[in-house]
């Protein structure tokens, strides 16, 4: 088992949320499939739309991945993105600053976004059950 974060805006994560799927790098392929059966995903959220939005720095979505396999779907516009199928659980957004000192993944502070930038980073449980508390959610390692 292992405990991912995602990186996508929260009406992206909303919409994974409400469909039961998650989605990684604007759709591609690599990202889902990094994920296996019985992983867990946490979304941070930088802003709460991909063009322009404002400004959120929270962690806006959490699941278990429950699919068996990465597949493709048919979407506007001839984007066909690749997911997995996730179950969410209930959860209030939690934003990142008040965990900055206390998330090992986070090397230094003054520069927290470095680890986000990929887009996907795997992080340890122990990190994982700290975000899903400060999400109200609460898991057994």
């Amino acid at each position: 088992m292992k405990y991912w974060i995602g990186v996508a805006c929260k009406n992206h994560v909303q919409r994974g949320i409400a469909g039961g799927f998650a989605q990684l790098g604007h759709g591609k392929r690599s990202g889902v499939a990094k994920l296996n059966t019985g992983d867990w995903i946490i979304y941070y959220s930088p802003r709460t739309e991909l063009e322009g939005g404002e400004t959120l720095q929270a962690f806006t979505g959490i699941g278990n991945v429950i699919g068996e396999k990465v597949y493709q779907v048919s979407s506007e516009n001839s984007f066909c993105p690749y997911r997995r199928d996730v179950k969410f659980l209930a959860a209030t957004d939690a934003p990142i600053k008040p965990l900055l000192r206390v998330l090992s993944f986070i090397k230094d502070p003054q520069r927290w976004g470095h680890p986000f930038r990929a887009g996907q980073l795997e992080i340890p449980a122990a990190d994982f059950l700290t975000i899903a508390t400060a999400m109200n959610v609460t898991l057994k390692p």
